[in-house]
């Protein structure tokens, strides 16, 4: 996809024409490459390109096959498989499954939602109505589900694959965008590239019914059953049946045009019926299927692989300490069983009772002759070594300590540690596994978004309208066409004629769900700044830099919350000293004083009046009642004075 802005002219919106050094031939349709037809030809040899790349992809059909059985706890059938031989059951632990599911639901607790940014200022109404539209896309084709499934293949096999279509058949005909996932063992490329867009060929296959196909498609009914594509099948607990059902091949190719671009073509084929073709398409003939040229497929790799565009998972990386816990804690088993149970040595001449000395019930076990060491004897075993239980318990740290789900990740600490500021600071540290992988999601996200944004550019020719949810649980309604996000005029060019401009956005993703602790975490720091007085509109100044020099989810928020604070205070400043000189009275109810001179003393006052501004301030309680009792008694004065005469 374009990752920048560029000009064109209406005919070749996308500017990528070469420039014409010569005049062209009366004929210009002579030198172009004549239309392409697809056909059943063409169908043959998708088929067998298809087959060359199922080859190429078997290694790893093998491996998601044997990974689903370690998550199904059923590991030692591949074991057995391996060694060909009959082992005894085997004991199985779920260290290994507890991972995925401890990755897994730190994955879903920081589910991601896009935020649009535009890449010129004449876009940033489209990026606002794109940030607030796109959350609603994903929640009609229900993505919360579709990237909790993802996260599973992605932990368990290494690789989440998405898909992003146009779906012609939604709301009764009108179309929209749909996102599904993809399984692994349907999908197919060209073996050794890396990037998934750099193979010449995509291939998604999937089981149909065939009677719904002869209902699809009345022309071709009779016609699509068998072929020689298969699909590979996990191993089922049920009886799956797939006789009643045909293969069905979406085929996403690339070619060059005449113009020298990347045309993106689709084909839906069926044993040889060619179902739909692009290239046949009046409509897509020349333009391609989607405009935006790219496979709409997108994958989300945990531990990638040299030349694949897949990865291995975390069953791949530790199920060799997995399958070595399971078979200590199996012999560790039989010798607990083996001690804790009682044996003998009995002679044949003893002539005991078995019977009676098998029922402990009974009190007397009756014995023919003399009974004596020598006739019975019980066999004594040597309990196992403490040392071997350590050799399991080293074998679960690593396991814990390869795959990062330590104890601490699942709310359990070291003996001593109870304060809660180093509980929070050790799942913190804990956690940079987890942030990882889900970082390289968050990176899926933004492609899959890019993906929808192309189609919206392409499909939305209608204004369609989405209801969008309010912080405060009210909500509103918000319009969007293609006319908005699609070519935009940029001015004439030089031979006059008009410039479009292509609106090109950055997408950024943010977590939408929090966990309880990161939620704690959010709330314990706005008390801290509100206790250390960030939100007191006389320190905005002060708060602002020390906001500059810290880093945590939702500063900007904060920050325009005290430049707020700051505004409101000095509006209010500016209206109390309006009222004081409208009123003349200051707002602690006392008659305002004359207007400040120059130095600051009022205006005609000598220096000694200035000096007795604090005695117009009001007195506190405690000042009145000094005051009171420093006045003198007249009537004793008078006294005195009387009885001196």
């Amino acid at each position: 996809m374009a990752d920048r802005n560029f000009y064109g002219t209406r005919e070749d919106p996308l500017g990528l024409e070469p420039p014409v050094t010569e005049a062209p031939p009366e004929d210009i349709t002579a030198v172009l490459t004549p239309q392409r037809v697809i056909g059943e030809k063409e169908v043959n040899e998708a088929a067998t390109l298809l087959m060359k790349y199922k080859q190429g992809k078997a290694n790893l059909e093998s491996r998601i096959k044997e990974d689903e059985l370690w998550w199904e706890l059923r590991h030692w059938e591949a074991i057995r498989k391996k060694r060909e031989q009959d082992l005894t059951p085997k004991p199985t632990s779920a260290w290994l499954v507890n991972t995925i599911i401890s990755k897994h639901a730190d994955a879903m607790d920081n589910f991601p939602e896009p935020v649009v940014l535009p890449r010129e200022l004449s876009d940033e109404a489209s990026a606002d109505t794109l940030t607030e539209v796109l959350p609603v896309v994903m929640e009609y084709n229900d993505f919360e589900d579709t990237y909790r499934d993802q996260w599973w293949e992605k932990l368990k096999h290494g690789t989440g694959v998405y898909g992003v279509f146009w779906d012609s058949k939604k709301d009764n005909g009108l179309g929209d965008i749909a996102i599904k996932g993809i399984d692994l063992m349907k999908i197919f490329w060209e073996p050794g590239i890396t990037n998934i867009q750099d193979s010449r060929n995509l291939f998604i296959v999937d089981l149909v019914d065939t009677d719904l196909l002869d209902q699809m498609y009345p022309q071709h009914k009779g016609k699509m059953k068998g072929g020689n594509i298969d699909i590979t099948e996990y191993n089922y607990d049920d009886d799956v049946d797939t006789s009643d059902k045909s293969v069905v091949v979406d085929w996403y190719y690339k070619i060059t045009d005449p113009a020298g671009r990347t045309v993106l073509h689709y084909c839906k084929f069926c044993n040889k019926e060619v179902l739909y073709a692009s290239e046949n398409d009046p409509e897509y003939a020349d333009r391609g299927y989607y405009d935006h040229g790219e496979y709409p497929v997108v994958f989300d790799t945990l531990y990638p692989e040299k030349g694949t565009p897949v990865g291995f998972g975390i069953i791949a990386l530790n199920k060799d300490p997995q399958i070595y816990i399971d078979q200590l804690d199996a012999n560790i088993l039989e010798s607990s069983m083996i001690n804790t149970k009682k044996r003998f040595f009995v002679s044949e001449s003893a002539g005991m009772n078995e019977e009676e000395f098998r029922d402990w019930s009974k009190p007397f076990v009756h014995v023919t002759g003399e009974v004596n060491e020598n006739r019975i004897q019980e066999i004594v075993t040597q309990p196992l070594s403490p040392t071997y239980v350590s050799v399991v318990d080293r074998k679960v740290t690593e396991l814990k300590e390869t795959s990062g789900n330590r104890d601490v990740n699942n709310g359990s600490t070291g003996a001593g540690i109870t304060a809660a500021s180093a509980i929070a600071a050790l799942q913190e540290a804990g956690n940079k596994v987890s942030r990882d992988s889900i970082s390289a999601s968050y990176k899926a996200y933004k492609d899959i978004c890019d993906l929808v944004i192309e189609l919206m550019r392409q499909f939305y020719d209608v204004s369609r309208a989405f209801r969008v949810t309010m912080p405060n649980d009210e909500y509103k309604f918000v319009e969007l066409n293609n006319a908005q996000i699609g070519l935009q005029p940029a001015g004439m060019g030089m031979n006059g004629e008009m410039l479009y401009r292509k609106p090109v956005f950055d997408v950024r993703a943010k977590a939408v769900k929090r966990s309880p602790f990161s939620l704690m975490e959010s709330n314990q720091r706005a008390q801290e700044l509100y206790a250390m007085g960030f939100f007191n509109p006389q320190r905005a100044q002060e708060s602002l830099t020390a906001l500059d020099m810290m880093e945590f989810e939702g500063i900007d928020k904060v920050r325009d919350k005290v430049q707020e604070g700051e505004t409101l205070y000095n509006q209010l400043q500016q209206m109390m000293q309006l009222i004081q000189r409208l009123t003349g009275i200051a707002p602690d109810g006392q008659p305002a004083g004359p207007p400040a001179g120059p130095q600051g003393a009022p205006q005609g006052s000598h220096s000694i009046q200035a000096t007795n501004v604090e005695a117009r301030k009001p007195m506190t309680s405690y000042g009145q009642r000094l005051a009171e009792r420093s006045k003198p008694d007249v009537t004793k004065v008078e006294g005195n004075a009387t009885g001196a005469r």
